[in-house]
Formats: structure tokens, C-alpha cells, sequence
């Protein structure tokens, strides 16, 4: 590793340490307070931001795992002063990764290969987060102050909905533009999908298979709504088409049913099924309006309102930001400074940007380093070079103070 600069390879320690700390959603105290010894090394203002089970109550609060608490829990605010302080610019990180994949072997190790690290997280989101520490290095090591003020929020619960960037949002948060940092192949993307997360409970009348005329199958019915959905999702589709950067995808919104449960005999009809999936969503629609129109299918195909019921435990809106806007545009300006090929896109997956863009009214886009085609999988992994030439972008940016 000798080949490295100094900075990439203090970031890669950093890196590879944080990947051996295991901080899947409701378990990322650990890491939160690493990340505090190890920023305190910078000249930074860092702030506990104390999490409360109140959330919960938040009407886009997100419920995917049952019975999470958050007394006693926080999210991050650090602060690196720039030269003007009435300016300021925001990123946006998340500390939780999901759950090690089937056959992922030693997924906590943070393994480096041929200037490839490797483990769960790497690209989803601590290499991305790790952009952050390589650019206060060099900050450090250029003896240089940014051109306005930095805002990072390390946050927790971004794989299962946005809560810990929902609680950072509550709490308030001014800045003249934000970069949520996501694997996006370096790409600039300021147009970004929306999504719910459902769940139908079907309740239908048990029995034996030799009864027929008397059971009703919750499994049948559960059939009938995939059908039904997936109708849906193709009107959804043909009515969102012509809308900038997503037009480029076939499917840029797909419907995913992941899961259905139901019955515990082969010979029996049984009386409840629960099925659960994700709708994506275009600028076109609102989360409200998907929410609605769901039931409102359901129930044109013949569904009785009283056998089914529709809950949503994730709803996010799109997050649109003007890809001519300063941001954008300067920092497209900076990546090609040093190198990236980048270009401005839209994110086919949904995350936290539409809650600094719609709620604080914050220009935000999704920039970093890695790839999605290899988050949440056993082969999860970035390539160290991509951090390094991202946090260089992002200096350039800070330092010039272009797009703020």
C-alpha cells in the first residue's frame, strides 16, 4: 500500500475499521461513538443529537422492524467552520448497513485487495461516508479552510426508512445545499425516486379441501391483489412517462412483492395471508396519492374493504433538485477537475434526499463513491481510488466555493 497518498491511506484504515463494527439498524451506538474519537482528531465542533422514542408518533415515521426504541440512542452533527459564515453546506451519511447476505463470508473484516476493500457496508454507506474523513484530511494536510461552512449528519436507520435523517430534519438544519452521500458511481443525481413499503393482512374463512363453496382462501385472495397491483403498476408506469432523467429507464419505478406469508396445512384453505412488497414512484405522484390509489385498486377489482387491510410502514416522497442549479452544476464541474467522467442522473432506488430537499427546502443531491449493483449483496466492496477522487471533487468544491 505504500503506493497510496498519505490520505487515502489513513482513510483506508478508517475505513476498514468501521466495517468491522457491526451496526445494523438499532445497533449502531457503537459506531456512532467511534466516529466521534476519530473525528475528534479534526478541527470540529461535534454534537450528540439525542434520538426519542417520540418519533415514533412522526407522521413520516418509518415501522419496518417492530418494537425499535430510541431512548438513549443519537445521531451526529459535526461542524467543520469555513470562512463565511453565512453560508453553509450540508452532508448527509448513514451508519446502519442491513444484515450480512446468505454465504457472505467474515462480512465484519474490511479486508483490502488490490485497492478493493471488501465487507458489509463498504459501499453502503462507510465507504461513502469515509469520502468525509479523506476530505477533512486534506483539509488538514492543504492547511486550508473551506470556503463556508461544512454541516455532516452521520446518521442511523436509513435502511429502514429514513428515521434517523427524519429526526435530524426535525431537529432543523440550515444550509444553502446538501449532498446526501450514496453509492452512485460518482454520478450526480438530482432527480430521485420515491417508494411505500406495504403490507395487505387478507382475512378469508378456513377449511378443509373437500369443502369447497364454504372456505374462502386468504392465499387466493392475496393472488388476486398481486394481479391486481401489478395491473396497477403498469398504469402507474405508462402515466409516467416524459419525465426528465427517469425516461431514460424502462422500469424506473418497479413493483417489488417480497414477501407472503400464509397457512400451515396443504389441505386446508387458510384464513389469513399477509403479503408485503415496495412500489417506487415518480415526481408525478405523491406518496399520498400511491397510498390511496393502492386501496382504491384493491377494491375496484371486487376486494371487500373489510377482508383486507392495507397498512404502509415506509412511505418517502421524490426528491427533485434542478440539474441546471449551482450545485449540481459546480460540482459536476469539480468531479471532472479531477478526473471522474460524471455526469447528472436520476436514482432508481429511493433515500433520505427528499427530507432535506421537500421538508427543509434545502437543494440536495446524491453523489459518491461505490456502486449499487454490489450494496446489500455477499460480494459488497468499493474501490479505495473512488473515495480519494471523490473527496478530492467535493474539496474542490468546498474550497472554491463553487455551486454554494
Amino acid at each position: 500500500m505504500s503506493h497510496m497518498s498519505s490520505a487515502l491511506q489513513q482513510t483506508t484504515d478508517f475505513l476498514s475499521s468501521l466495517v468491522s463494527i457491526p451496526s445494523t439498524s438499532g445497533q449502531e451506538t457503537q459506531a456512532i461513538d467511534w466516529l466521534v474519537e476519530q473525528f475528534s482528531r479534526f478541527d470540529v465542533e461535534i454534537e450528540k443529537i439525542p434520538l426519542s422514542d417520540a418519533l415514533k408518533s412522526d407522521p413520516d415515521y418509518s415501522s419496518p422492524i417492530p418494537d425499535i426504541a430510541y431512548d438513549g440512542r443519537y445521531n451526529l452533527r459535526i461542524v467543520r467552520k469555513g470562512r463565511d459564515h453565512s453560508k453553509a453546506l450540508a452532508f448527509n451519511a448513514h451508519v446502519d448497513v442491513v444484515p450480512p447476505s446468505e454465504g457472505m463470508d467474515d462480512p465484519y473484516s474490511g479486508r483490502v485487495e488490490d485497492g478493493i476493500l471488501y465487507g458489509r457496508g463498504a459501499c453502503d454507506t462507510k465507504g461513502p461516508l469515509s469520502t468525509i474523513f479523506c476530505l477533512l484530511t486534506l483539509l488538514e494536510e492543504q492547511k486550508t479552510d473551506p470556503d463556508c461552512d461544512l454541516i455532516f449528519h452521520f446518521v442511523v436507520e436509513e435502511e429502514n426508512g429514513g428515521n434517523g435523517s427524519l429526526a435530524m430534519v426535525r431537529h432543523g438544519e440550515k444550509a444553502d445545499g446538501c449532498i446526501v452521500l450514496e453509492p452512485t458511481e460518482e454520478k450526480i443525481l438530482t432527480s430521485v425516486r420515491g417508494a411505500v413499503w406495504f403490507n395487505i393482512e387478507f382475512t378469508g374463512i378456513a377449511g378443509h379441501s373437500g369443502q369447497a363453496g364454504r372456505t374462502r382462501s386468504a392465499l387466493l385472495m392475496a393472488h388476486e391483489a398481486i394481479t391486481c397491483l401489478t395491473n396497477y403498476h403498469c398504469d402507474l408506469l405508462a402515466a409516467s412517462k416524459g419525465i426528465d432523467l427517469f425516461d431514460a429507464y424502462d422500469n424506473p419505478m418497479p413493483i417489488t412483492f417480497g414477501r407472503l406469508t400464509a397457512g400451515n396445512w396443504p389441505a386446508a384453505a387458510p384464513n389469513r395471508a399477509v403479503l408485503e412488497g415496495v412500489l417506487g414512484l415518480l415526481p408525478n405522484k405523491t406518496k399520498e396519492d400511491i397510498c390511496r390509489e393502492m386501496e382504491e385498486a384493491l377494491v375496484s377489482t371486487g376486494m371487500n374493504p373489510n377482508d383486507f387491510k392495507l397498512t404502509f410502514t415506509y412511505r418517502h416522497d421524490c426528491s427533485v433538485t434542478d440539474p441546471n442549479g449551482s450545485l449540481p452544476q459546480g460540482l459536476r464541474e469539480c468531479t471532472q477537475a479531477v478526473g471522474i467522467d460524471s455526469k447528472i442522473d436520476a436514482m432508481t432506488a429511493s433515500c433520505d434526499a427528499w427530507l432535506y430537499n421537500n421538508l427543509l427546502d434545502i437543494p440536495t443531491v446524491v453523489f459518491g463513491p461505490g456502486s449499487l449493483s454490489v450494496a446489500h449483496s455477499k460480494n459488497e466492496h468499493i474501490r479505495l481510488q473512488e473515495i480519494e477522487q471523490a473527496a478530492q471533487a467535493v474539496f474542490k468544491l468546498v474550497v472554491n466555493g463553487k455551486g454554494i
